[in-house]
């Protein structure tokens, strides 16, 4: 579990974050979602210690990373698994190396121990036999499903992924959506997701935390979202598919 507990972050005097308090949940699939600029991906980027957030705490399972010095952090970091908007592959790895990356930083495995744990991960995203192409030779759909297999190698407690669907179209963003799910409840990990997909959360959102001007606006599970009378997260449900309605009709 990752408790928030009146975060706050201002960049050059302008608030961008104003005591935000939460809680992503363990074995779920904890979605943050906003408009452009309403402070989504700067709460991501404080939970990860890529931003130090001003004021307040973020507490990995009763540890407060806020308070941490940079030592102790990198033992947190090492639980952390990231799924980067992109996938953010190194293209000159292959994507055997691409998976083992992470295990070469934070593990003390040997090397035949690392291709066992690149070909479980592997497997376990639907794709094998790959292991010796490079990211130009594959789909951008087998990208992202090379980069979840790279954010799950080291075994991490908590999962953060950015816009895991930007780029794929509609059927293969289901196939991620699904994946993404169906890992974080196998393998019991507090996953948090950065999106502007509506489908996403709609299909796995365990927990909604809607992000608006700065503020935890709304928060509830995918069930709820639809028949809540919050009128800016209503308004913001209405243009997110009123775009996706457009984008289709092209």
């Amino acid at each position: 579990m990752i408790q928030v507990i009146n975060v706050s972050k201002s960049f050059d005097g302008a608030p961008v974050l104003k005591n935000v308090s939460t809680q992503f949940e363990k074995g779920k699939t904890n979605l943050i979602i906003g408009q452009s600029g309403s402070g989504k991906t700067v709460l991501m980027k404080c939970l990860v210690g890529l931003l130090k957030n001003d004021s307040g705490s973020i507490i990995y399972d009763n540890h407060d990373i806020s308070t941490m010095t940079f030592a102790e952090r990198r033992i947190i970091r090492q639980q952390l698994g990231m799924l980067f908007q992109g996938g953010a592959l190194f293209d000159s790895m292959t994507v055997e190396e691409n998976v083992i990356f992470p295990l070469n930083m934070f593990s003390d495995m040997t090397r035949e121990e690392k291709l066992d744990r690149a070909n479980f991960c592997l497997k376990r995203v639907n794709l094998e036999n790959v292991n010796h192409l490079y990211p130009a030779e594959i789909s951008g759909g087998m990208k992202k499903r090379v980069a979840i297999a790279r954010a799950i190698s080291n075994s991490p407690s908590f999962l953060f992924c950015d816009e895991p669907n930007s780029g794929l179209d509609p059927i293969t963003a289901i196939v991620i959506d699904n994946l993404i799910s169906e890992i974080t409840l196998e393998f019991n990990m507090t996953t948090v997701i950065n999106t502007h997909d509506l489908n996403s959360v709609m299909e796995i959102g365990d927990k909604v935390a809607f992000i608006f001007k700065g503020e935890l606006w709304w928060e509830g599970s995918r069930f709820e979202i639809l028949h809540t009378e919050n009128k800016e997260l209503n308004d913001f449900v209405y243009a997110t598919e009123l775009m996706r309605s457009m984008q289709r009709n092209k």
